[in-house]
């Protein structure tokens, strides 16, 4: 079978394609996926461009979707023909988070899927939405169960919430679509009118050029009558975070989930404190909360935003197009 490996000590120079054995028939307790689709995140690209150390011939990519070609003894939860997506913690099952570190996150600490056909425990991987390609369940694994998990399991969303959004990127246009599929109020902030133009097609309630109203969080209080947001999709880290306290209103829900700022930064605590806020770190989410946000995307009939789709021998070009973020939504692997 074909795959990707990437050779130490990483960068995109050093990813190639190769050939493998295939990995066989299904055992006990386990499931035979052809792979089809996978989907780039923020983490793989840390992984890929050596910023983020794996070993060496490692197999990338944290997202996979496919279609189940073998079945083993005790599996009851699949059948051959099933279309399917992996788990970004595949050991975290369910309940309180139980992990902290990507050991066992696949494309990191063990193989991911970027290869056209896995063996893995049937654990690991949960039935993709009705009618999705497999592109767009490779959606879900990260960037979709990031947002859901944002908003709905920790946020406890509802209709008439004011949501706000940072960026154009996976994340943020899955938050976008979920929060207006609740009845939620949205702005969006973005660097390029063009993508903002794009949000407001897909819902947005209210956009902002950052690069043109660098206080952005003055705008948002504006926009809300001087009550701020109820949630905020924090992205950026530290170089944002500052402002999205100042956006957030008393009581509102912060969650932290990216860090495309920096790891480390300064805090205004008081100010936080002022706002009794929650503000909450997370990383993706557990198999359980991503069936639960499969049931969700079938009863509202939400798609994914693909900008574009690569060859599995393109992963490089792909990872390309991400470093230069001028995507929107999600960028695929479709094979």
């Amino acid at each position: 079978m074909k795959a990707i490996k990437i050779t130490a000590p990483g960068g995109l120079g050093n990813l190639a394609l190769v050939d493998l054995a295939d990995p066989g028939k299904a055992g006990r307790g386990k499931i035979r996926v052809r792979i089809h689709g996978s989907s780039l995140n923020f983490h793989d690209y840390l992984v890929v461009a050596g910023k983020m150390q794996t070993a060496d011939g490692r197999i990338p990519m944290s997202d996979g979707a496919g279609v189940v070609e073998d079945v083993g003894e005790g599996v009851t939860e699949f059948k051959v023909g099933d279309h399917v997506a992996s788990c970004f913690f595949p050991l975290w099952q369910d309940g309180p988070p139980d992990v902290d570190n990507f050991a066992s996150t696949p494309g990191d600490g063990i193989d991911g899927y970027a290869c056209e056909v896995v063996v893995r425990p049937a654990s690991w991987f949960t039935h993709a939405p009705k009618g999705y390609s497999h592109a767009e369940a490779a959606t879900l694994t990260t960037a979709g169960l990031t947002a859901w998990r944002a908003l709905v399991v920790d946020g406890h969303l509802k209709a008439g919430d004011t949501v706000l959004v940072q960026g154009t990127g996976g994340v943020s246009i899955f938050a976008l679509q979920l929060a207006k599929a609740m009845g939620a109020e949205v702005i969006v902030t973005s660097s390029s009118d063009k993508k903002l133009e794009r949000a407001r097609a897909l819902g947005a309630d209210h956009l902002i050029n950052y690069k043109s109203v660098p206080q952005w969080s003055e705008r948002v209080r504006e926009l809300t009558g001087g009550r701020g947001v109820d949630h905020v999709v924090e992205v950026g880290g530290p170089g944002t975070l500052p402002q999205s306290i100042a956006s957030v209103a008393i009581g509102g829900h912060i969650s932290l989930i990216g860090v495309l700022t920096g790891l480390a930064g300064e805090v205004p605590t008081f100010l936080l404190m002022a706002r009794q806020a929650r503000l909450k770190g997370l990383i993706v989410g557990s198999r359980r909360e991503q069936i639960e946000f499969t049931r969700a995307l079938d009863a509202t009939g939400l798609r994914p935003v693909i900008d574009r789709s690569f060859s599995l021998a393109e992963i490089a070009d792909a990872f390309r197009l991400q470093e230069g973020a001028s995507h929107f939504g999600k960028i695929c692997l479709d094979f």
